[in-house]
């Protein structure tokens, strides 16, 4: 474990704060822990459970084994039990705890015995332990039983005590999360005494047990590893009391301790010793697996050995690291050196004499490099083995040999030997085995060891077959040809072997730089990728191009998650798999082929994790073949090769949707803004003139047969004038929503500008009744390409949009000229102007600039329903401000229509 020693010891440890910090919120777990069976644990945990019932806890058995002692079916009487949940398994049903109903049922402290048990084929989980923590993780207290030689690092230690391999395991971290540890503990020969009276086996049983497992010695050592594993945890919670209250006490040196791991088949072993020996040492440990040049031709068996090791580190809380290296022994000095390692463990070799003297002991180079760093050679005593794991390892598959390298050497010797012939006449004899070594190197350069070897013997042969008197046989005459040949074969053996380690090294080198280049790519690629499905897409094309599986991408949609991407894209999953996708989406944990949850899936379920939690979810699979059967679990390589993927996917994702989310939340505001702004044109520009109407029409109701004639045309006229305004606003209400929705389609066509714009002036007439409007239209303008109805529409709010703006008595001026083959109108007032900060929103919906006469101030729709009636006929609007006075002009720029045949020769005198 890592020193928590506060920088500051007045101050509370963070890390001791954070540890409490995690544990608020969750169940607390009480352990109730024994030495061996029948110690009375399930008893002790029900007489606790009791005590709680009579103090009012809400206490209910989620799972109890009480194996037919009748003393402890007593303690169930007055506790609720949970009905157990039955699995059909291979036409047998099994009965295993059901872990919903504790969870709907919600108690304050859940009783869940046997913590170690394996769960029946298709339960949730595959372990009780990892039901238990899914229950803690919803708040629930657990109490719960456990023998000590279930806990994972000691499971070597048992065995060698006990001559029985405990299958059933837990991970130490369980011991290290229980908030509470209560050794349950009585002495061998009363236990001795519990089998004897039929309390724990049947008598027949309890006669085996007591002449093999419950013998006094192994009852002795099995008390003694419970008491030591609990006091470790003790110290454990007393060091965080003592750190989270800024305690003073003897602080020790934090310590970091390395593990070598290897194709060994005792690397399972020196693990589990390693992970006992940093409890001891209270240090931080990792694990090491140096890949050299010869981890290459390691047999598939090998290589699974090492991917077990390094997963069972990371089952036992360390971490799992592999380097590449050529000197296994200075490459772990280098990374101990660099990473202040204080201890090194590696195991004893078991290669025999002469490989240790031809190839050197790793051990022994390790202890002379390793200076201060003390080392620890583990021996593994082959005269008491320790019984096998009952768990079956595929068959060996060997490489297939590839007889082209042998081909290519064949060749390169019989070139040797044609250059040898021709230098043969005319230089000496020894000059010529220069010519086959250099066939034996080319040889190691393109093929590897195995041709280089080959290529050895061949020109060792040829050599002597045609060089060598008496010639053409393989006989030697010359005893200093003898000694010529011996040391030319040593020197092709060790060049061939420095060549083929160099070509590996490179080989190796070549395919991490591959990957390396291919990450950075995919880097580059997900920066330069703005849309979700083109980011899903390159994602599962690239984990699959890499890692050769199968793979999904699924994203939260509504309270679940659904398949956005895959590769191959025809891949559809089944529902066992689906829920195993959907559990890895709501725990955030890994469910599915090769996890602790749902092991029985075809597919491998991973959630996409940022800072902010979970994105989403990927899933693999490794049977691409589609053989049906589940497909090979990753290597610990892989799997970091994955994680490194998904994490760059993860944060491209959360960035495309944080990009999302924002332009979400722009719109968000647009749409209050434009709201609100309906709303406040409503009220006025709506009740304004209904005001006036209602007033008008009530005074002619009520008062109209006292009015003189006068009086009563200015009332209708007012009625009048305020129903236009009231049916322009409509209008532009109805106009813009046509646009938004794409339903306007304009039907172009030649238009006379002139008749438009007399048009227009008419229909705005009572508008302009206190201007003075001046219309200045060039005599050679042609034909506008425009649709007449919406142009005249244009025309008509920009001559409104004026009369609002300008003072009364002020001149409005229409004027159109020819530019560069197209017509450009400008209609000028002689207003205010526009301010220079609202030149560039004076088109957009419902932006109104500030008149000094708030009554005559627009609805904010005019002029952007110009800019739309504009567009939509290809044409261009501009607003600006004049620049012989005080004014604003606006510009609108429209295509000139094609003259039509025979026009010119009509109109020609």
């Amino acid at each position: 474990m890592p020193n928590d020693r506060p920088a500051d010891p007045t101050r509370p440890s963070p890390e001791a704060l954070l540890r409490e910090a995690v544990r608020e919120g969750r169940g607390r777990l009480k352990l109730f822990l024994g030495a061996a069976p029948g110690v009375g644990k399930t008893y002790e945990m029900l007489l606790t459970a009791q005590a709680k019932r009579r103090d009012g806890v809400d206490v209910v058995a989620g799972v109890v084994e009480t194996h037919g002692r009748r003393e402890t079916e007593a303690l169930l009487a007055g506790l609720e039990t949970i009905p157990r949940r039955r699995i059909e398994y291979r036409g047998r049903l099994l009965e295993e705890m059901d872990l919903d109903a504790i969870l709907a049922r919600r108690p304050a402290i859940a009783l869940v015995d046997e913590l170690a048990h394996s769960n029946a084929p298709g339960s949730r989980h595959a372990k009780r332990y990892l039901d238990v923590e899914e229950i803690l993780a919803a708040g629930i207290d657990v109490y719960t039983t456990l023998n000590i030689q279930h806990v994972e690092s000691l499971n070597d230690v048992v065995a060698r005590i006990t001559r029985v391999r405990v299958r059933e395991t837990v991970p130490d971290s369980i011991l290290d999360r229980a908030d509470d540890i209560e050794v349950i503990d009585i002495t061998p020969d009363d236990l001795i005494q519990r089998l004897k009276d039929g309390k724990v086996y049947v008598p027949h049983t309890a006669e085996r047990a007591i002449r093999h497992y419950f013998s006094p010695g192994n009852l002795t050592a099995l008390r003694e590893l419970a008491l030591r594993r609990t006091a470790q945890r003790v110290d454990d919670q007393l060091l965080t009391h003592m750190q989270a209250h800024a305690i003073a006490g003897p602080w020790a040196a934090g310590e970091r301790l390395l593990v070598c791991v290897n194709e060994d088949p005792a690397c399972a072993a020196v693990v589990r010793y390693a992970r006992r020996q940093a409890d001891r040492l209270r240090a931080h440990w990792t694990a090491l697996h140096v890949e050299t040049p010869r981890s290459l031709r390691l047999t598939e068996a090998e290589r699974d050995r090492i991917a077990d090791a390094l997963r069972l580190v990371e089952k036992l809380g360390g971490e799992a690291v592999t380097i590449p290296g050529g000197d296994v022994a200075g490459t772990v000095v280098d990374y101990a050196r660099a990473n202040n390692v204080a201890h090194i463990v590696i195991a004893k070799s078991h290669r025999p004499p002469w490989a240790e003297l031809l190839r050197g002991s790793v051990a022994f180079r390790l202890i002379r490099r390793a200076g201060g760093i003390s080392v620890h050679v583990i021996a593994d005593d082959a005269a008491e083995p320790i019984p096998p794991k009952t768990v079956r390892t595929a068959a060996p598959r060997r490489p297939a040999l590839s007889w082209w390298p042998y081909a290519a050497a064949t060749g390169y010797v019989a070139l040797a030997l044609g250059v040898g012939e021709l230098l043969h006449l005319v230089l000496d004899v020894g000059n010529v085995g220069l010519v086959f070594l250099t066939a034996v190197l080319t040889s190691a350069v393109t093929g590897g060891l195995g041709p280089s070897l080959y290529a050895c013997v061949a020109s060792i042969l040829a050599f002597n077959y045609f060089f060598l008197n008496p010639l053409y046989t393989f006989s030697i005459a010359d005893p200093e040809n003898i000694v010529a040949l011996f040391f030319f074969a040593v020197v092709a053996v060790i060049a061939s072997n420095l060549t083929a380690r160099v070509r590996a090294q490179a080989v190796t080198a070549r395919l991490r730089a591959k990957t390396t280049e291919d990450l950075y790519g995919f880097s580059r690629k997900l920066a330069g990728v703005v849309t979700m499905d083109d980011l899903l897409w390159a994602t599962a094309h690239q984990i699959a191009a890499m890692l050769k599986v199968h793979v999904v991408l699924l994203l939260p949609e509504g309270n679940t998650v659904a398949v956005r991407a895959g590769y191959p894209p025809e891949d559809e999953l089944r529902e066992a798999d689906r829920a195993a996708a959907v559990w890895a989406w709501e725990n955030n944990r890994p469910a599915g082929r090769g996890s602790d949850t749902l092991p029985g899936a075809k597919w491998l379920f991973l959630p996409l994790r940022t800072g902010r939690g979970p994105v989403g979810v990927v899933g693999i699979d490794t049977d691409t073949a589609r053989t049906g059967k589940p497909g090979a679990l990753l290597t610990p390589d892989q799997r970091r090769l994955l994680d490194a993927l998904t994490d760059q996917a993860a944060l491209a994702i959360e960035r495309v949707t944080l990009a999302e989310d924002v332009d979400r939340a722009r719109l968000a505001a647009e749409t209050e803004r434009l709201r609100s702004a309906l709303l406040t044109s409503i009220s006025h520009d709506l009740r304004t003139p209904l005001a006036s109407i209602l007033g008008s029409a009530t005074s002619l109701t009520a008062y109209g047969a006292r009015m003189d004639e006068a009086s009563r045309r200015d009332l209708a006229a007012t009625i009048q004038e305020e129903a236009e305004r009231l049916n322009r606003f409509i209008a532009n209400l109805l106009d813009m929503t046509r646009l938004e929705s794409g339903a306007i389609r304009p039907r172009t066509g030649p238009v006379d500008l002139t008749e438009t714009v007399g048009s227009a002036l008419e229909r705005a007439g009572r508008i302009l009744a206190g201007h003075m409007v001046d219309v200045d239209l060039a005599a050679d303008l042609p034909m506008l390409e425009a649709d007449d109805v919406l142009f005249e529409q244009v025309l008509f709010n920009l001559l409104d949009n004026a009369a609002k703006y300008a003072p009364t008595g002020s001149l409005i001026r229409v004027r159109a000229f020819r530019e560069d083959g197209q017509v450009r109108i400008e209609v000028l007032d002689e207003g205010e102007g526009i301010p220079a900060a609202d030149v560039e929103r004076i088109f957009d919906k419902f932006y109104r600039v500030q008149a000094q006469d708030r009554q005559r101030a627009g609805t904010g729709l005019g002029l952007a329903i110009c800019r739309g009636f504009v567009e939509a006929m290809e044409g261009r609007i501009a607003a600006g401000n004049r620049k012989d006075r005080s004014g604003a002009v606006f510009t609108l720029t429209m295509p000139a229509a094609a003259a039509l045949p025979g026009l010119e020769e009509e109109v020609a005198p």
